[in-house]
């Protein structure tokens, strides 16, 4: 079983049994390749360099519309106008975190420093809003109902797989956020 991160004096460390490591490395990867930009940058230097992309339009995945909100909420062309200036960046930012955070993983015991932790945790976080967006978590009433699923013996069906995995990165990121702030306070 993993255990969770801590703040020590060689960094941030943790540790995942080979199993949660592979599950990891497949969610990071999954997810990576769902916010990927789907074309190549454009031909236009500049707008290569800044993040434009002219036929940037709202993603059909409600689960990348989750990583990838609205800017503007009731106004769809406000929207899809940041949207253009904005979304390759930050797809490309999404994607080189994830597979950073899927290198990250690898060893064992998990060595980071503060900014390796924070790289971690957004992954992490990204995905986790994909599972929230699978397993239809909207409110805190929502989480809180599949906050009891917690033997994997019992994972019977897709759900309660997904939520089991749901909590278990949800507990990793409590663990890897406390040991963060236990590292600023050093």
């Amino acid at each position: 079983m993993a255990h969770g991160f801590r703040s020590t004096r060689r960094g941030i460390t943790g540790s995942l049994e080979d199993a949660e490591r592979e599950l990891l490395g497949k969610l990071f990867h999954d997810v990576a390749s769902m916010v990927e930009p789907e074309t190549a940058p454009d031909d236009d230097p500049l707008a290569a360099l800044v993040g434009i992309d002219p036929d940037a339009t709202v993603p059909e995945d409600t689960a990348v519309r989750r990583l990838l909100p609205d800017a503007v909420d009731g106004d769809d062309e406000a929207s899809l106008e940041f949207r253009r200036l904005t979304e390759r960046g930050l797809r490309e930012q999404k994607t080189a975190g994830l597979k950073a955070a899927q290198v990250m993983i690898e060893s064992d015991p998990i060595q980071l420093d503060p900014e390796q932790a924070t790289i971690l945790s957004k992954a992490i976080n990204d995905v986790r809003l994909v599972l929230a967006d699978r397993l239809q978590i909207v409110t805190d009433e929502d989480a809180t109902r599949l906050h009891g699923i917690n033997d994997w013996a019992e994972a019977t069906d897709l759900e309660s797989y997904l939520a089991l995995v749901y909590n278990f990165l949800t507990w990793l990121q409590d663990t890897l956020m406390q040991a963060l702030l236990r590292s600023l306070d050093r």
